[in-house]
Formats: C-alpha cells, sequence, structure tokens
C-alpha cells in the first residue's frame, strides 16, 4: 500500500473539523485539493471513508475503524521527523506561529532577527488572529505555537514571556491630561471605547475588579481604529502599552491608578511533541526578553 502522509493529514482534519473547506483552511490547501485526496486514500484503500452532505461529512463505519491507525501513523510520522532533525542537527525547518497584531508589529521582527542568526534556514508562516482563534489553531494545528495573553486554553502549555502595562488613552485636550495617573473611575464619565472581540477581557475584568461600570459605545477588535476616535474626542479607552509603540495617532496614555496588565506568553499544544525548530525557538524566548 503507497503511504502518502499528507492525504492521511487531510482525512484526520476533515473528521476533526467536520468539514472539508474547514479542513482547506486549516491546512492551506483548496477545497478540490482536499478532496482529491481523501478521494485518492478511498480509491487506493478500496474502502469509503466519509459520507458526504449538506451539513458537512461524518465517517463511514470503515472509516471510523481506520481513523485510529490513521492518527497512529501520523504521530509516528512527526517522530520520525523529530528524530531524523536532531540527527543531522537544525539546518533548515519551518516554524507556523500564530499571533495578533502589537506582537506582530513590535516584537516578531527583533525576535526573528536574532534567531536567524544562528538558525539561518529555518522559514516562518505568521498567522494574525484574535485570542480565540490563535488559541484554536494550536489546538487544531493550523499553527505549531503562538503568542498569547496568559492564562488561555487549559490543553495548552505555556511559558510566561512579559507584562504588558494596559493604559487609558485620552485625547490631547482632555481636562486630566496632566495627572500622573489616570484614575479608572474617570474613564466612565464619558463614552468608552472597548478593545474587545467574544467574550469579556482584560479590559472588561478591570473594571468589573473595582466594581465601576463604563459607558461602552464602540466595541471592536481593532486597536487603530480606537485610537482614531479617541483622537478625535469621541471618548477614551484603555489599550496596551505594546500597541502604543509608534501609535501615529495624536492621543496620550496615561498609567492607570490601579493595577493593570495583561501577562503575554509564549502557547503550544506540547512541548514533548514539538519539531525541533520549534523547541529551539521556545528555548530562545525562555532566555531573551522580547521587549
Amino acid at each position: 500500500m503507497d503511504i502518502n502522509i499528507q492525504k492521511i493529514k487531510a482525512f484526520i482534519k476533515t473528521v476533526e473539523l467536520g468539514s472539508i473547506s474547514k479542513a482547506a483552511d486549516s491546512l492551506a490547501y483548496s477545497q478540490s485539493g482536499i478532496s482529491r485526496m481523501i478521494q485518492d486514500l478511498e480509491r487506493e484503500w478500496k474502502v469509503t471513508l466519509l459520507e458526504r452532505g449538506k451539513g458537512g461529512v461524518r465517517l463511514t463505519s470503515d472509516g471510523y475503524k481506520l481513523l485510529p491507525h490513521a492518527k497512529s501513523i501520523c504521530e509516528e510520522f512527526e517522530k520520525l521527523q523529530i528524530q531524523v532533525d536532531e540527527l543531522n542537527g537544525l539546518e533548515s525547518g519551518l516554524i507556523r506561529i500564530g499571533t495578533f497584531t502589537s506582537v506582530a508589529t513590535h516584537w516578531f521582527p527583533n525576535i526573528i532577527k536574532e534567531f536567524q542568526k544562528d538558525y539561518p534556514n529555518i522559514d516562518y508562516e505568521l498567522l494574525l488572529g484574535d485570542y480565540t482563534e490563535i488559541a484554536d489553531w494550536i489546538l487544531e494545528g493550523r499553527v505549531d505555537c503562538g503568542f498569547l495573553p496568559l492564562p488561555t486554553h487549559p490543553d495548552l502549555e505555556t511559558i510566561f514571556l512579559e507584562q504588558d502595562p494596559l493604559l487609558a488613552i485620552i485625547p490631547e485636550n482632555h481636562p486630566l491630561v496632566d495627572a500622573e495617573a489616570f484614575p479608572l473611575k474617570a474613564l466612565c464619565d464619558g463614552p468608552f471605547m472597548l478593545l474587545e472581540k467574544g467574550g469579556k477581557g482584560a479590559i472588561s475584568n478591570i473594571f468589573e475588579r473595582n466594581y465601576l461600570t463604563p459607558n461602552v459605545q464602540f466595541t471592536t477588535w481593532d486597536d487603530y481604529a480606537i485610537m482614531s476616535m479617541v483622537e478625535n474626542g469621541l471618548g477614551v479607552s484603555i489599550l496596551p502599552q505594546l500597541i502604543m509603540r509608534r501609535a501615529p495617532y495624536r492621543v496620550v496614555a496615561k498609567p492607570l491608578d490601579v493595577a493593570a496588565s495583561r501577562d503575554i506568553g509564549f502557547v503550544l499544544k506540547s512541548e514533548k511533541h514539538a519539531s525541533v525548530a520549534v523547541k529551539k525557538f521556545m528555548k530562545y524566548l525562555k532566555y531573551r526578553n522580547p521587549m
């Protein structure tokens, strides 16, 4: 039997996600490419692996029996790759990284610049997303690792890297522009622009811990949109210090009068099963301050 690992991975990912299109997005293939690989497997193995319908795909009885063995083959192949890399030394490799905008803009270029001095032949694939997307990508195997605020999903392994202070963002003509520390309570006096997507994040939690409720008039995941609105006098906000580096807007960033920060960490599914390139990258981050 001719074994093609990529075809088997396509089969496993389609089952995990319940959709050929989702598997195509996760593995960076076209939908037709994933369909063709699964059809090739079915033809080579002389079985029907999946039942296809409007609601997605599901395993046939034959597919159910073969899935554990398919997973075992892929796991063993990954172990083989790791051993080959370790025997030959880290001469080349690919690291797929999920991250959010501020880290990609202000940390990542310096990190890669230094890492490439020791490992010049490593390639990188960088995916930008929000916190939930990045965690899902790591869990699904779409990326090898990522940068995320901590804590994150309990099934992920993490390494703390840096504490990023959260700052009050106000227009230049704000009455409290000269205050050394901006009162959190004052952020509730007028319109508030909230940097958030989905469930409650660090900024909402700050107000809750201090029994305050901001007058949220705009919620977005676009930090530059928030800075633009603050610049135009439409309200105030709280943003991480990392985002404010080289900010192109005429706004003022002030420390808050309460303790407020986010912990940024390096995150992966399993250090034990990580590739040699990812392990080297992780070791590099442990002993160097990204900021």
